[in-house]
């Protein structure tokens, strides 16, 4: 059996059908975000136990995105990843938060949040 390439392996995530069990690991994860903390795509599906599926989490706050504290989640190294309005309204709601942004980047020494995943169910 062939091994397959980084490429033709993102490929096929790209196109993993939805799961309702993934989609609950990651609004769980999410939720889990506390005010005034941020985590990236990454660290989200990482936490959910689906550590190569960030896009998904982009997907599912895209269908979502209203029930879920969705300003909390930034792209790697705390880059807000929406563009225009829906950034400004990102980077509003994060500063309302207490966030603290190094030019157009979150502070993520101060507000990174650190998942405790042997918490999760």
């Amino acid at each position: 059996m062939r091994r397959l390439t980084a490429r033709e392996a993102a490929r096929r995530l790209l196109r993993a059908p939805r799961s309702a069990a993934r989609d609950a690991a990651m609004r769980k994860a999410i939720r889990q975000i506390p005010r005034g903390k941020v985590a990236t795509y990454g660290q989200v599906a990482a936490a959910a136990g689906y550590p190569l599926y960030h896009r998904h989490v982009a997907q599912l706050l895209r269908r979502e995105g209203n029930a879920l504290p969705w300003q909390r989640v930034v792209g790697a190294g705390g880059a807000i990843k929406l563009r225009y309005d829906a950034g400004l309204e990102q980077r509003t709601r994060l500063e309302m938060e207490g966030v603290r942004f190094r030019g157009k980047r979150v502070d993520m020494v101060d507000h990174q949040h650190r998942f405790r995943t042997w918490e999760f169910d």
